[in-house]
């Protein structure tokens, strides 16, 4: 006699169950990962508005200091290389869930989040740093659009750190089934999306305005 799947909606045989399961497990899949393109999207969208309303507004000091005034590279630089660290390690994170190694997969993704909230503590550093030299964004045109454009970055690494919190901790409870796979994907995309933005902000903000 063939058994029937308690779960399934009608008297279907095993195989035809799991099939139905896969199969509607794999649409919502694609689904998210869909979704989540849409989301990087706009994420696009938002920061190339952000870098050009710096490009406008960049020059406009207002008799105030400049970039080439304010400005520490050696503490921007330091800072890059947190998130740049950050990024391979992500990396190794996920190459390990691929093996389905679960320790080393919550391994690298603590020292992920740690890279992440030293370039936050960095970044935050600089922040009070030039308000206390009275460079505050209400300062000028051009430090009200760095301010924007560096803090909106900050603020979506921090979240990503919540992000990878809440992930690792999923992890440790459930392991590295589908789901959590995929979701760690999301997250690795959105880390290296990150990544690719502070080079733009490095390299924009930073060096063309540590030359200006």
């Amino acid at each position: 006699m063939t058994a029937i799947n308690p779960t399934a909606n009608g008297p279907t045989a095993n195989g035809e169950t799991r099939f139905h399961v896969d199969e509607e497990h794999e649409h919502s899949g694609g689904s998210t990962m869909l979704g989540f393109w849409i989301y990087l999207m706009s994420d696009c969208l938002i920061f190339a508005v952000l870098f050009a309303c710096y490009g406008v507004l960049g020059r406009s000091y207002a008799a105030g200091p400049s970039g080439a005034d304010l400005f520490d590279l050696p503490l921007v630089a330091v800072n890059t290389s947190m998130l740049l660290l950050s990024s391979i390690t992500c990396g190794f994170a996920m190459l390990e869930m691929e093996r389905n190694r679960k320790g080393a997969t919550l391994a690298w993704l603590a020292v992920t989040a740690l890279f992440g909230v030293a370039f936050v503590g960095l970044e935050l550093y600089e922040f009070a740093h030039l308000i206390h030299e009275g460079a505050g964004p209400q300062r000028s045109a051009f430090l009200s659009s760095f301010f924007t454009l560096v803090g909106t970055h900050g603020l979506h690494v921090t979240v990503g750190i919540v992000w990878m919190v809440t992930m690792m901790i999923q992890v440790a409870r459930h392991g590295l089934i589908p789901d959590n796979k995929r979701r760690l994907m999301c997250l690795s995309l959105f880390w290296h999306f990150l990544d690719v933005i502070w080079i733009g902000v490095f390299t924009f903000v930073y060096l063309m305005g540590s030359m200006a």
